[in-house]
């Protein structure tokens, strides 16, 4: 199965943190990184898809993506 998930965050070092611990854990970058600013925060947020192929399982509902 592949799995995708959208990782959203602060634009600063603990969002790529966590873009690097995803990658050292078999996921792959998937697109472009996006940013956009949040007026009411005064802050720029950064996203960024990734994916990851799980071999001998199928998906269902519910999977704990973060377990991967």
């Amino acid at each position: 199965m592949k799995l995708y998930r959208l990782l959203t965050g602060p634009d600063d070092a603990s969002f790529c943190h966590r873009i690097s611990d995803a990658i050292a854990n078999g996921w792959s970058l998937h697109g472009s990184p996006v940013l956009t600013y949040d007026p009411e925060k005064k802050k720029v947020v950064c996203g960024q898809a990734i994916v990851k192929e799980v071999d001998g399982e199928d998906y269902r509902p519910g999977i704990k993506l973060a377990d991967y």
